[in-house]
């Protein structure tokens, strides 16, 4: 067949069943699900555990159907929720997911096991999900983890004992100084990279990230030392893991000269590459894998199409379908999409305030996707909506993956989620960064200094805002990052990084059908076999 021929997917009776137990947030279950079709794909029968508020949700998006061979079940966590309206928040599902949900989730591993006769083969768990995995323990599972982030913060918090050894951070996880996340330089001694002194080499250099960047600085002192104990427990529990299953692309697959490498801190042979994890281009049955031949259908200039509902992910929020009818009567590459995701609160209401009069006067076409809660809209200047009709168009909810694939669309307003950022690179589209917290820093530093195909928005005020969207819209440099883009988008969704993902996705399944799913070894980033 030729290299642009389309992939048809084998189904084998599934042979075996796994567990998957996402974080209960959107940003977490999307990447989950992928990861779930991709197993399926490939024989498996996968079923997805999530708490009975997600369960609610999930079903009320799209029913029980999320994936030929995925299984959709309820774990009952004991939330006071009526399924309406804003999801729990994290302080209101902590307590649950360690003293109420393992129950749940323990009753499911037995019962499956006694109608399956095998039982299940493998307990695959969000890292942050970490409650999973005595559970899994106690009902002899064999426990994998699964990290929906890049690699690179995953260094960040394996770090954390060198950071506190080091004197940068607190028992709590306080900075004590601000302080550059790679210090001194690297010499070599026969050959070997050797660090000097008590240098400091979390990230590369490139990045200038410090300890003001942190992943778990969300919110207050108190929200940060809350945050960072849970982050303690999780890295401890990890330790059990024997493989760890990654939605991520080596960043030398990328073509740019700083690592993100395997140094995290464990085995490196342990971690396994299988991102990116993206939505197959053309709809269809997914098992993960996308051809050349998706890539030219899926371009930002091919003619525009709407996704088949099957292959979306379901949302826990209703999206606005009105989104892509009114992108259907815009220009070609005129567009700017805002969107700072769902889980981090809101940027504020100065920021808010700000931003709504710099995208106002841009005189460019805009879609907002801004939460309909007081806490994300206050700010707003008043009678905003009716002042930029026509040309603005803001909704609570907007369908990213159709979106972003639009053709209006010419560049994307983001906090620089990990899960938009891989989507953004699928789609070839230009990136604003305005990241907030958590592993935002880190995606936004790779972003702009490492792959070059977006900019930092340094602040939200009306200038800065016009004078950003200029230049990644018009001129020289806007063309330079739509290139880098482009460029990006057939290495990492097409190239070696894709290849070698479909490989460890194979290789894991096969171990997972041989009942040795812990022996999985990562492919090299040069593979012989079809992608």
């Amino acid at each position: 067949m030729g290299a642009e021929a389309e992939h048809v997917a084998v189904r084998r009776p599934a042979a075996a069943t796994v567990v998957l137990v996402p974080f209960p947030a959107q940003g977490h279950i999307s990447p989950m699900l992928r990861l779930a079709r991709a197993l399926a794909g490939r024989g498996v029968a996968a079923i997805v555990a999530v708490p009975d508020f997600v369960h609610r949700r999930l079903v009320s998006a799209c029913g029980h159907q999320v994936g030929v061979g995925v299984e959709l079940a309820s774990i009952d966590s004991g939330v006071p929720d009526d399924g309406v309206g804003e999801p729990p928040g994290f302080a209101g599902f902590a307590r649950a997911m360690e003293h109420h949900m393992p129950t749940s989730l323990e009753s499911m591993l037995t019962t499956r096991r006694g109608l399956a006769g095998r039982g299940v083969a493998c307990l695959v768990a969000d890292v942050l999900a970490s409650w999973a995995v005595p559970v899994a323990a106690r009902c002899g599972v064999p426990a994998v983890g699964f990290w929906t982030a890049m690699l690179a913060t995953y260094r960040v918090v394996a770090a954390i004992p060198e950071l506190i050894d080091k004197g940068l951070i607190s028992d709590h996880g306080i900075p004590i100084s601000t302080k550059r996340l790679n210090t001194g330089e690297e010499h070599k001694v026969n050959g070997d990279h050797q660090k000097t002194g008590d240098s400091l080499h979390v990230l590369p250099a490139q990045l200038g990230l410090s300890t003001a960047e942190l992943p778990w600085l969300v919110g207050d002192a108190a929200c940060q030392k809350s945050r960072f104990t849970f982050w303690l427990q999780t890295m401890e529990r990890a330790k059990s893991f024997r493989s760890i299953l990654v939605n991520t692309f080596p960043v030398e697959a990328a073509g740019a000269g700083a690592g993100d490498g395997d140094d995290t801190g464990t085995d490196a042979s342990q971690v396994l590459q299988v991102g990116p994890l993206l939505p197959p281009p053309s709809g269809g049955f997914d098992d993960g894998r996308i051809t050349k031949g998706d890539l030219l259908h899926d371009s930002p200039a091919a003619p525009r199409r709407r996704r088949s509902t099957s292959s979306k992910n379901p949302s826990m929020w209703q999206a606005d379908e009105t989104c892509v009818e009114w992108l259907d009567e815009q220009r070609a590459g005129s567009v700017i999409y805002v969107s700072f995701g769902s889980w981090v609160a809101s940027i504020g209401r100065d920021a808010i305030g700000e931003l709504a009069l710099g995208l106002e006067a841009t005189a460019r076409p805009f879609l907002w996707a801004l939460k309909d809660e007081p806490s994300w809209r206050e700010g707003l200047p008043r009678q905003y909506a009716e002042a930029v009709a026509g040309r603005g168009k803001i909704v609570a909810w907007a369908p990213q993956e159709d979106v972003l694939r639009h053709s209006a669309v010419g560049c994307y307003l983001t906090h620089c989620g990990w899960n938009s950022t891989l989507e953004a690179i699928q789609h070839g589209v230009r990136l604003l960064c305005y990241p907030v917290s958590g592993d935002q820093f880190i995606n936004c530093a790779y972003i702009v200094k490492v792959w070059e195909t977006g900019i930092r928005l340094c602040s939200t005020k009306r200038s800065v805002v016009e004078d950003c969207v200029e230049r990644i819209m018009e001129g020289e440099e806007g063309r330079r990052m739509q290139e880098k883009v482009d460029e990006l988008r057939k290495r990492v969704v097409m190239g070696e990084a894709r290849c070698a993902a479909n490989g460890n996705l194979d290789s894991f399944v096969d171990g997972i059908m041989r009942n040795d799913h812990l022996l999985a070894q990562p492919s090299a980033l040069t593979c012989a076999h079809a992608c």
